[in-house]
């Protein structure tokens, strides 16, 4: 409305100096006159609001007409410009100020992968330098190959724990990185070395432990065994408390086999294996075996793949019988077994199903913790050592494989193992 209004004034004005020209003789040269003043004017204004522009500290000029409601307008919209920009600093101080109080170590990164800002808790495990090394490559600075593959891999699904070298030979890191913006990211570095050396330490422990009881617990089975069967002048009454302890010495043996079997896997975890495995052959030796173990059990094999499985065999064929002989235990006799191998889509799957009692979804998410079972099965004919689906666990996390668990109660269930092509 107002540019509408000064135009309809300096129409007027033009309008007026002809008008004034014309009764003096002059018309074209009032108008050409007052139009060059008005021109002045503006050029006068405009250096004035351009002046302004490059110092905006400065007061506002003196202007009139149209252009001191354009400068009104611009100076409305720079204050709002300075009061957001104010607040975004403020919150990014803030942030700042946050992330540089935690103990743990963070840095971000552009898209290009130099720092654009990192804490102080940054120097001592990457051993950066703070604030020198802000708008450095951040591969350049660190020199571990195993850190520089993760970041440029930009796959970030699970955080990576490596040993920092130069460091004490004890000490270990673990990176997450976020990616947010435009390719920007953001890394949380902590010294996780208390955590591993507790799980080294439980680890040895339980696989010390479980070794030092293995001979003992042999020569109690076999004392055990020789008294309840080469002793026809035992009493009766011995007999069965005999029984009971040898079979409870024998699931006793069970469980540190499976103890010192999964310390060893957990070991062999970091440890790629490059053999070649032939799941075919591997599922047709296991069937064998369990025909001999258990004859009343019934075992198909759909064998529609003959690809192979980077990997190690014995770690491969100890999670196979596994999961069947759990298959086996929990489905009624008669009830087919199935152990298939096919490829859908470039994935390799190796699956154990059953039709037997099924699993309830609520348990399911705990199958594969250590010692977690469904019911108190110690007593019962099935009862293992719980030990078996934490086995599966570490030898698909070693082949780089997805376990799925599908189950229903009364349909039976199927465990899966996922190979990526």
């Amino acid at each position: 409305m107002s540019c509408i209004t000064s135009a309809l004034k300096v129409i007027a004005l033009v309008l007026v100096s002809a008008l004034v020209g014309w009764l003096y003789g002059h018309a074209a040269i009032a108008v050409i006159l007052t139009l060059s003043m008005m021109i002045f004017f503006w050029l006068y204004e405009m250096h004035a609001l351009q002046r302004w522009l490059n110092e905006p500290q400065s007061e506002l000029p003196e202007t009139f007409g149209i252009w001191s409601d354009l400068l009104a307008l611009i100076h409305s919209h720079q204050r709002k410009s300075q009061k957001v920009q104010g607040q975004l600093q403020a919150t990014i101080e803030y942030l700042q100020n946050s992330f540089a109080a935690i103990r743990d170590g963070v840095v971000m990164v552009n898209e290009q992968g130099v720092i654009t800002w990192f804490n102080r808790a940054v120097e001592p495990l990457l051993g950066l330098r703070y604030p020198q090394d802000t708008g450095q490559t951040l591969t350049n600075l660190i020199r571990e190959p195993e850190f520089n593959d993760y970041f440029i891999a930009r796959d970030y699904s699970e955080p990576l724990q490596f040993q920092a070298a130069g460091r004490n030979e004890q000490s270990f890191i673990q990176v997450e990185i976020t990616q947010f913006g435009e390719g920007d990211r953001v890394l949380f570095i902590r010294d996780i070395s208390k955590a591993v050396h507790l799980e080294q330490m439980r680890s040895d422990f339980v696989a010390n432990v479980s070794h030092e009881l293995r001979t003992p617990l042999t020569v109690i089975s076999g004392y055990l065994g020789t008294m309840d069967r080469g002793d026809e002048a035992l009493p009766v009454r011995y007999r069965k408390p005999l029984e009971q302890m040898e079979q409870q010495a024998h699931r006793m043996e069970n469980l540190l086999r499976d103890l010192l079997w999964l310390s060893k896997i957990e070991s062999e975890q970091s440890v790629k294996s490059e053999e070649t495995v032939d799941v075919r052959r591997l599922v047709q030796e296991l069937r064998d075996e369990l025909r001999e173990a258990y004859p009343q059990a019934i075992i198909t094999l759909e064998l529609t793949s003959a690809l192979t499985v980077e990997g190690n065999y014995q770690q491969l064929y100890s999670a196979v019988s596994n999961l069947a002989i759990n298959a086996i235990k929990y489905s009624n006799d008669g009830s087919p077994i199935t152990i298939s191998w096919s490829e859908y889509e470039g994935r390799r799957n190796l699956c154990v199903s059953d039709t037997g009692i099924g699993i309830d979804a609520i348990h399911i998410p705990r199958l594969t913790e250590r010692f977690y079972r469904i019911d108190d099965s110690r007593h019962s004919a099935t009862g293992g050592t719980g030990l078996g689906l934490a086995i599966v666990k570490h030898v698909a996390a070693s082949h780089d494989a997805e376990l799925l668990i599908d189950s229903k109660p009364g349909e039976g269930s199927s465990f899966t193992l996922i190979f990526e092509a």
